[in-house]
C-alpha cells in the first residue's frame, strides 16, 4: 500500500544528480473526516490539480496536530504551492489565503540532503498585509526597500553532521526607511539575544525578509524572536512569547530547515477615516454635486486631520428612470459604468470656448443649493458635456489613451452605450419593451455600435463620458494612494431589474423574483427592494466570472470596499416579482418542508393551507359595510361564504393596479392606501407558501400564528405547523447558509486585492434566531478575514441598548452612525429618555444631559471610538463637523442621508460647508488629528514627508 505521506518525483523530473528529500511540516487542527494536502505547480505536487496533490499524514506532537509528508526532488527544483483542507475524496473544504508560497531548492545542493519546510497555515488575517489598502497605500514605503538577495537562496552550507542550516523567514509589511530586521535567540548564531551579534535578515521582496545560519545540533531546542531596528538603533522586539525551534529527527543527512514564521508580531495596526457620499461633497469648483476630482481636496483634508481612509457610497451609474428616483445609489444601471453625475465638465478640455465657460459658471451658481437637485444637475452636466464632445470628439476618440481605455473595457462599455441609446430611444429602461432588442445578442450589439450605424455619434458620446469619468476618478485614486489614504468603495447587494447586466446576462438573474427585507426589518410587512435575485448555480459555472469582473473593475479605483448587506451572501429574502411588500417570501437558499414530510405529520390539505383563506366573516370584520364592494370587484364566491381572488387581481401588483383604476373612475369611496393594505392582508392570509418551481415543496409563511387561516385549524395541525415553522426558521438552515457563504464569498475576495469589509449590522430579522445567524456570520467572517461593522446604537449583542466600543473585536470598523441612520446630532435629539439613559450608562453622569449634542459630547463619543480595538474607526463627516459649534447651525435632521423606512427616499444631502473652507480650519483639523494620534492610531505622513518620497 502506498505511503500517502511520501512521494517521489523521480519518474516525473529527470535529473542526473542525486535527489534531495523535501519535507512539508505544518501544524493544523482539523475536524473528523478532514485531511491536509499540499498542491503545487510542479508534477508530483499535482501540477495545480488538488486531486493529484500530496496528502499529508497527521501526528500528535505535544499540544499540536502536525501534518507532514515528503517528496524527492532534484537540486534547483522550484514551484509555487499552498495547503488545502480536503475531505476523504480530496474535495476542497478550505484554502489558504494570501499569495502562493514560493519554493526554491538551492542549485548548489549536491543531492542526498534533507530540506524541511516548516510552515504555518496562512489564515485570512495573515493575508491582510497583502491587500492593496495596506501593501499599496498604508505600507507603500516598504516597497522602497532594496532587495538584498533572491528568495530562497541559502548563504550557508550544511557540511557538518553536527550542525543544521536554518533559514528564518518573516513577513514584515510595516518597515520604516532605514530599518533592519533581525532574529535574536538563545543560540550563539542568533546573538544570545544581543542585536549586535544577531542574525540580520535580507529583504527578498513582497514584505518578506529571510536569512540563514549554521546552528550546532547541541544548541537545540532554540528559543528566538524577530525584531526591528530603525535608524536610531532602538530595538523593536516582536510581541508575544518566544518562538521555539526543535529538531524532529536525528537524521544522518545534511539538514536544511526553512522556518516560515508568518507575520511579525506587533501591536495590530489601527487607523481612522471619514465617510461621506460622493454626491454630498461640496467644493468651490463643483457644479451642483460632489465630483470625483473633489476627492483630491478631501484627501488633503483627511491627511491634515490624521485620517487614513475616505469611504464613499456606490458611484456606479444609476440612470434607470432619468429622474430623481435615480438618486438611490444602490440600484445600478450598470455595475461597471461610473455615474455621469460626478463628472467635472470644466476638466473635459484645456481650451474651452468662452461661451461654454460662461455656461459652467452660471450653472455653478444656479445649482449651488442646500441639497442636490439631481435632475437639474444631470441635465446641465450632460448638456455641457455634449457641446464639448461635439468640439473635441475626433481628437479624444483617436487618442492613444482613449484607445487603450476602450480596448480594456469594451466588453462592458459597448453594451452599456447601446443600452443607454435604447433606453432613450424607447423612453424606458424596461428592456422587455424594446421589441427585437429585448433579447440581447452580440450581432445586434455590433450593428448598433458599428461605425456605420446611424446612431454611432450617440454611442460614442457615452464612450466619451465614461472615459473622462475613468480619467478623473483614476487621477483622484492615484493621488489618494500617494498620500497614504485608502479609498474605500461600496459594493451593492443587488442590481436594478432594468439594467445593462440583466439585459446582457439574463441567465445570471432570477427575473421572476425580487429581493427584499424580511418582516420586522423595518416594518411588519417587510420590504421589497425589487432587485432580481442571483442565479448562483448559473454563476458558479464559470467560477463567478461576473462577480470577478465586477470586483476587478472596482479595484481599478479603490483599495478597500464595503460589501453591502453581507447576509445576502448567506441567504437572501426572496419574493415573487409580482409582490409589492416583503411579507410572503422565503429564504434562498433554504431547506423547505417537503410534501412527504408534511403528510407523515398528518397534514394533507395543501390547497387550504397555501391559498388565501377568505371567509365572509373576515371581510365583514376588515371592511365593514364596504365589504360587498370589495367582494364584487376582487373576489369570486367558491362556496357559501368562502371566496377566492379573481384572476385579474390575485397578486399585490394586480390589486394595486385595479385600485388605482377604480380610484381614477371615482368608484373608490374609501382611502386608497388603507384599502390596499387591507386587501393585501386578505391576499396574504396563508399558512404555507408553495414553491413555484416544485409543487411538492413548501415554506411556512412568516408569523403564521397571526393569520386567521392558521387560527381556524384544528389543534393537531396547529402544533405540527408551529413546530415545523420554528425548525425552518431557527434550526435546519444553519449548515446550508454557512456552506453557501463559503462558496460565494471567496469568489469575491479572491478576485481583487482590495481590503474587504462586510456590513453585518445587528439587523437580524425576528423570523431568524439571532444567536444562530450571528454565530454563522461571525464564524464565516472570521474564517475569511472579513472586517465587520459595529455601530454603537445598533449593538450586535441582544441584551444591551448601547454597544461598548472598548469590547469590539480588532477585525471591525466602528462608528457612531452611518448613512442608513440619523447622524449623531439628530440621534441625540430624537429621544429624550434614551438620551438620558446614554448619558448615565455610557458617559457616566447622573445630571440632566444637554438637549443638543454639543461639541463636548461629540468629542467624548468620537474619543470612545478611536480608542476602541477596532482596526478602523470611520466617522461620517457630519459627526466630525459636530466637533465645532459653528458647523451645527443647520438643523440636525437635514443632515440625514437615507431614511430606510421610505423606499422612495430622495438621496440629496449636501454638506453645508465647502472642502475649501474646511481646509482653512486648522482648529478642526488639529482637534481630529489629536483625537486619532492620542489613541495610538496611525496617521498619514505630512505633505512635506510625501514630497520627499517617490
Amino acid at each position: 500500500m502506498m505511503n500517502l505521506g511520501t512521494l517521489s518525483l523521480i519518474t516525473t523530473v529527470k535529473s542526473s544528480k542525486p535527489m534531495v528529500s523535501l519535507s512539508f511540516w505544518i501544524p493544523y487542527f482539523t475536524h473528523w473526516g478532514q485531511s491536509l494536502l499540499v498542491c503545487g505547480s510542479a508534477p508530483g505536487l499535482g501540477s495545480g490539480n488538488v486531486k493529484k496533490g500530496l496528502l499529508l499524514k497527521p501526528s500528535q506532537q505535544e499540544d499540536q496536530l502536525v501534518w507532514s509528508g515528503s517528496v524527492s526532488v532534484p537540486p534547483g527544483f522550484t514551484c509555487d504551492y499552498c495547503y488545502y483542507v480536503v475531505d476523504d475524496l480530496k474535495n476542497v473544504l478550505r484554502t489558504e489565503f494570501g499569495m502562493k508560497r514560493k519554493l526554491v531548492v538551492p542549485e548548489a545542493l549536491t543531492g542526498g540532503e534533507s530540506v524541511q519546510l516548516r510552515d504555518l497555515w496562512q489564515s485570512g488575517d495573515q493575508a491582510l498585509p497583502f491587500r492593496s489598502a495596506f501593501k499599496d497605500v498604508i505600507f507603500r514605503n516598504t516597497g522602497d526597500v532594496e532587495v538584498g538577495k533572491p528568495l530562497g537562496v541559502f548563504e550557508n552550507k550544511s557540511d557538518q553532521d553536527d550542525s543544521v542550516v536554518v533559514q528564518f523567514k518573516i513577513c514584515c509589511p510595516d518597515v520604516g526607511e532605514g530599518t533592519s530586521v533581525y532574529v535574536l535567540g538563545t543560540s550563539g548564531k542568533l546573538g544570545k539575544w544581543k542585536v549586535e551579534s544577531g542574525l540580520k535578515l535580507s529583504y527578498v521582496g513582497d514584505s518578506m525578509w529571510e536569512g540563514d545560519c549554521l546552528i550546532p545540533k547541541a544548541e537545540f531546542p532554540i528559543k528566538y524572536r524577530y525584531c526591528k531596528v530603525p535608524k536610531d538603533g532602538s530595538i523593536g522586539l516582536e510581541s508575544g512569547g518566544n518562538r521555539e525551534l526543535t529538531l524532529h529527527s536525528s537524521s544522518n543527512k545534511q539538514e536544511y530547515i526553512v522556518m516560515s514564521d508568518g507575520l511579525f508580531r506587533e501591536m495590530p495596526w489601527r487607523g481612522a477615516g471619514v465617510a461621506v457620499p460622493m454626491f454630498s461633497v461640496r467644493s468651490e469648483d463643483d457644479v451642483g454635486v460632489g465630483e470625483f476630482l473633489d476627492l483630491k481636496l478631501l484627501v488633503d483634508w483627511s491627511v491634515d486631520s490624521g485620517l487614513h481612509l475616505v469611504q464613499l457610497l456606490p458611484v456606479n451609474d444609476t440612470s434607470v428612470h432619468k429622474m430623481w428616483w435615480d438618486s438611490y445609489p444602490y440600484s445600478s444601471l450598470s455595475v461597471f459604468a461610473l455615474h455621469p453625475l460626478y463628472l467635472r465638465v470644466q476638466a473635459l478640455s484645456e481650451s474651452l470656448p468662452a461661451d461654454i465657460k460662461e455656461q459652467i459658471e452660471k450653472a455653478k451658481k444656479q445649482l449651488d443649493k442646500n441639497d442636490v437637485d439631481y435632475e437639474a444637475t444631470m441635465e446641465t452636466k450632460l448638456s455641457i458635456a455634449k457641446k464639448i464632445f461635439d468640439l473635441e470628439k475626433d481628437q479624444t476618440l483617436s487618442s492613444s489613451s482613449f484607445q487603450k481605455y476602450f480596448s480594456e473595457n469594451e466588453g462592458w462599455l459597448k453594451p452599456y452605450a447601446a443600452f443607454c441609446f435604447l433606453r432613450d430611444f424607447f423612453e424606458t429602461s424596461d428592456h422587455s419593451q424594446w421589441g427585437t432588442f429585448s433579447d440581447y445578442t452580440e450581432d445586434k450589439l455590433e450593428k448598433l455600435t458599428s461605425k456605420d450605424s446611424l446612431h454611432y455619434n450617440t454611442i460614442c458620446f457615452h464612450y466619451y463620458i465614461q472615459y473622462h469619468l475613468h480619467v478623473q476618478l483614476s487621477e483622484a485614486s492615484e493621488y489618494a494612494r500617494k498620500r497614504g489614504v485608502v479609498l474605500k468603495g461600496d459594493l451593492p447587494i443587488g442590481v436594478d431589474r432594468n439594467s445593462v447586466d440583466t439585459w446582457v446576462n439574463k441567465n445570471l438573474f432570477r427575473m421572476n423574483t425580487s429581493t427584499g427585507a424580511p418582516p420586522d426589518y423595518f416594518d411588519k410587512n417587510g420590504q421589497n427592494w425589487g432587485f432580481p435575485t442571483y442565479n448562483w448555480e448559473e454563476m458558479s459555472k464559470d467560477n463567478y466570472g461576473w462577480w470577478r469582473a465586477r470586483l476587478t473593475q472596482m479595484g481599478n479605483y479603490f483599495t478597500a470596499y464595503r460589501i453591502d448587506h453581507i447576509l445576502g451572501f448567506f441567504r437572501i429574502w426572496e419574493l415573487p416579482a409580482h409582490s409589492m411588500t416583503g411579507l410572503v417570501g422565503k429564504f434562498r437558499p433554504s431547506i423547505p418542508l417537503s410534501q412527504e414530510e408534511l403528510e407523515k405529520e398528518g397534514i394533507w390539505d395543501f390547497d387550504r393551507l397555501s391559498k388565501p383563506y377568505v371567509q365572509k366573516k373576515f371581510l365583514e370584520e376588515k371592511f365593514g359595510d364596504f365589504w360587498p364592494f370589495i367582494a364584487s370587484n376582487f373576489l369570486n364566491e367558491t362556496q357559501k361564504d368562502m371566496y377566492e381572488f379573481k384572476e385579474d387581481c390575485n397578486t399585490e401588483k394586480k390589486i394595486a393596479a385595479k385600485l388605482k383604476s377604480l380610484a381614477a373612475k371615482s368608484l373608490l369611496l374609501e382611502n386608497e392606501d388603507k384599502v390596499r393594505r387591507d386587501v393585501f392582508d386578505i391576499l396574504r392570509n396563508v399558512v404555507l407558501i408553495k414553491d413555484p418551481e416544485d409543487a411538492r415543496k413548501f415554506y411556512p409563511r412568516f408569523n403564521i400564528e397571526d393569520t386567521s387561516s392558521f387560527q381556524d385549524l384544528d389543534d393537531h395541525s396547529k402544533n405540527v405547523l408551529k413546530r415545523l415553522y420554528y425548525d425552518y426558521y431557527f434550526h435546519r438552515q444553519e449548515d446550508l447558509w454557512r456552506k453557501n457563504a463559503l462558496k460565494t464569498l471567496p469568489a469575491l475576495l479572491n478576485s481583487s486585492n482590495m481590503l474587504a469589509c462586510g456590513e453585518d449590522l445587528g439587523l437580524v430579522p425576528a423570523c431568524v434566531h439571532p444567536r444562530m445567524l450571528k454565530s454563522i456570520v461571525t464564524q464565516v467572517m472570521k474564517e475569511l478575514a472579513l472586517v465587520g461593522l459595529r455601530i454603537q446604537r445598533m449593538p450586535s449583542e441582544s441584551d444591551v441598548e448601547f454597544g461598548v466600543p472598548s469590547n469590539y473585536d480588532y477585525m471591525t470598523v466602528c462608528a457612531p452612525s452611518c448613512h442608513d441612520c440619523s447622524t449623531l446630532r439628530a440621534w441625540w435629539e430624537e429621544d429624550e429618555e434614551r438620551r438620558q439613559r446614554y448619558f448615565k450608562e455610557v458617559i457616566g453622569l447622573d445630571a440632566i444631559p444637554p438637549s443638543q449634542c454639543v461639541p463636548e459630547i461629540t468629542h467624548f463619543i468620537l474619543r470612545q471610538h478611536v480608542e476602541a480595538p477596532s482596526m478602523w474607526a470611520i466617522f461620517p463627516l457630519q459627526d466630525m463637523l459636530a466637533l465645532k459649534e459653528e458647523y451645527t447651525a443647520r438643523p440636525a435632521k437635514e443632515e440625514t442621508i437615507n431614511d430606510p423606512t421610505n423606499p422612495k427616499h430622495y438621496w440629496r444631502y449636501r454638506v453645508h460647508v465647502t472642502l475649501d473652507s474646511l481646509m482653512k480650519d486648522v482648529d478642526l483639523k488639529s482637534t481630529i488629528k489629536n483625537l486619532v494620534s492620542s489613541s495610538g492610531r496611525s496617521v498619514p505622513a505630512s505633505g512635506e514627508d510625501v514630497n520627499n518620497k517617490k
